[in-house]
């Protein structure tokens, strides 16, 4: 005879109680444990905060939008729509490039958006006058180097959140948003100094 603990009603009680378990955890904890080359888990930004990211940065129909980790393309997008700009979208995830390519399409922007799979370290944003990011503390810091070399001076990075290191910010604004959670974007402009 079986004991409780080793019998098949068992095991599948312990399997269904662990799948709670890990449902239970916030998104990100799961996403981060599944891909740990992800510079950040996928949480898509809320539009007010799309909105405040650009107001902030200034965007105008001159400007290149890059965001680094753009999900569902909402940044870029809204640049396009709001401002007239042109965007180029980077995010590693084929599922997220598909969907922004989807919606910019919905949108009626295509032709002024861009969207690329690839590894935000590795590609090229030369041509950004603003950059948004919405990463990690750690991952901001990883691109420091790559941005502040890449970037003409003047060229802003706006992060949701997330700071870059030592590297002071220019402009720091708190808001609350709809549901009364306090956000924070910061602004630094770059002066053709590469930060390491």
């Amino acid at each position: 005879m079986q004991s409780p603990a080793t019998s098949p009603a068992a095991w599948t009680a312990a399997a269904v109680l662990l799948a709670l378990v890990l449902l239970a955890q916030p998104s990100f904890n799961l996403v981060a444990a599944q891909d740990p080359e992800s510079l950040a888990p996928y949480v898509p930004t809320p539009q007010e905060v799309v909105n405040r990211m650009l107001e902030l940065a200034e965007v105008t129909s001159d400007d290149v939008v890059y965001d680094l980790g753009c999900g569902d393309g909402r940044i870029v997008i809204t640049a396009a729509l709001r401002y007239g700009a042109r965007g180029v979208g980077i995010d590693f995830d084929p599922e997220r490039i598909a969907e922004a390519n989807a919606n910019a399409e919905l949108q009626g922007v295509e032709d002024l958006v861009t969207f690329i799979q690839q590894d935000a370290m590795t590609a090229d944003v030369s041509d950004a006058t603003v950059v948004t990011l919405y990463l990690l503390s750690s991952s901001n810091r990883k691109l420091r180097p790559i941005l502040t070399r890449q970037l003409a001076p003047g060229s802003r990075i706006v992060s949701h959140a997330f700071r870059m290191g030592d590297w002071d910010p220019e402009e720091t604004v708190n808001f609350p948003d709809d549901r009364g959670n306090m956000r924070t974007l910061h602004l630094w402009r770059t002066d053709g100094r590469v930060r390491p």
